[in-house]
């Protein structure tokens, strides 16, 4: 009985460490459980503070991001604004630039014109002339100048008007017949098998001039040029009056010596006539300076602008024709043009010139003094 109760409680005992061992196992399973339990819950944690952080981050990026876009898509607007502008601008210059290219044509057509109106193209005859006497005191002044030789060109600029494609112009010998033609509205003119219908209208002469051209040549005086100045200016003149100065060389005795150093330009007037037109006609001199210098002689001319006149003309024989129609070659219609206005039934008369101009051309017209010492 004793050895069976001792054998119980041994074990009971055994029971009892072993349960105790089991407890302390379980104690440290228990542990690491709460220390895998604290550092799971550790991670999530900071797992949690980075997702928190990385959204805070993601929602700044994306902020930033869309400022950014703003900030591109107004900067691009306000550059298609300027891009526009520039371009508004730009249209707006070239269409100022058109305007100003306009008017610029339109100037240069009335320079040319004007240019084209006072133009004066004339062709002075040739006239002999026949020595007679020499001027004394006692006679009228324009003979006493005997030092220079004077001329008096009157030039006249002749009226002109541009005839321009289906024009015509027709001159009568009568003013009145003129005058009863500008009196119709309009004339039909017969041609062939056909009628064209023309307007009479009064002629309108540009502007023309008068003038008077005095040119005076001196006899005693010459100009030089080409006399650079390769010593002294004092010494370049005694020079200039030592080499004019010799007769075997055409010169003679020199009154005065003008010379400008800067140009090689000058005058030199002699004390008799007739040297300055020896010099003239040989046109090079040869100066003494050391070494041989070739110089051009020229005459003194001296030129005077007088009686300046301008006035515009009236012709009240002829009459424009206008609104042609080109039905037939241009000699074809001039004929027929010159027998209608001819007959006295058409209030026409005697034609004294006519000129037609077709279509696609020009011509100018001159005119003359309606007066018969113009004429001949």
């Amino acid at each position: 009985m004793t050895d069976t109760g001792e054998q119980v409680n041994g074990e009971q005992l055994q029971q009892i460490a072993d349960a105790r061992e089991e407890l302390e196992k379980w104690k440290k399973f228990v542990e690491a459980a709460d220390t895998e339990r604290s550092r799971l819950m550790l991670e999530k944690m900071d797992s949690e503070s980075m997702k928190k952080q990385a959204q805070q981050e993601t929602t700044e990026l994306w902020n930033a991001t869309e400022q950014l876009t703003d900030k591109f898509d107004k900067t691009v607007q306000d550059i298609q604004d300027e891009i526009s502008n520039f371009d508004k601008t730009n249209q707006d210059l070239r269409k100022k630039l058109q305007g100003i290219s306009e008017q610029l044509k339109i100037k240069k057509a009335e320079s040319d014109s004007l240019q084209q109106r006072f133009k004066i193209k004339a062709q002075i005859p040739a006239k002999k002339m026949k020595f007679t006497h020499v001027a004394t005191d006692e006679e009228s002044d324009e003979y006493v100048d005997v030092l220079n030789t004077r001329a008096v060109f009157t030039i006249i600029q002749r009226p002109s008007v541009l005839l321009k494609g289906g024009q015509a112009l027709i001159t009568f010998e009568e003013e009145k017949v003129a005058d009863q033609i500008l009196r119709l509205a309009k004339c039909s003119v017969t041609c062939d098998n056909s009628k064209v219908d023309v307007k009479p209208y009064p002629l309108s002469l540009d502007p023309s001039v008068k003038f008077e051209v005095h040119i005076t040549v001196s006899k005693k005086t010459i100009k030089f040029s080409n006399a650079l100045s390769v010593v002294p200016d004092d010494r370049m003149r005694d020079r200039l009056e030592l080499s004019f100065s010799k007769p075997s060389r055409g010169g003679g005795e020199v009154e005065t010596v003008d010379y400008d150093p800067k140009t090689g330009t000058g005058r030199i007037t002699f004390c008799n006539t007739g040297v300055a037109e020896n010099l003239v006609a040989k046109q090079n001199f040869y100066v003494d300076i050391g070494r041989g210098m070739e110089v051009t002689v020229e005459p003194l001319y001296e030129f005077q602008l007088k009686k300046f006149q301008t006035f515009s003309g009236v012709s009240k024989r002829t009459v424009l024709l206008k609104g042609i129609q080109d039905v037939t070659d241009e000699e074809d219609l001039q004929d027929h043009l010159e027998i209608h206005f001819q007959k006295p039934s058409n209030y026409g008369g005697e034609v004294e010139t006519i000129k037609y101009v077709s279509a696609g051309k020009e011509l100018k017209a001159f005119f003359i003094e309606d007066s018969p010492e113009v004429e001949v």
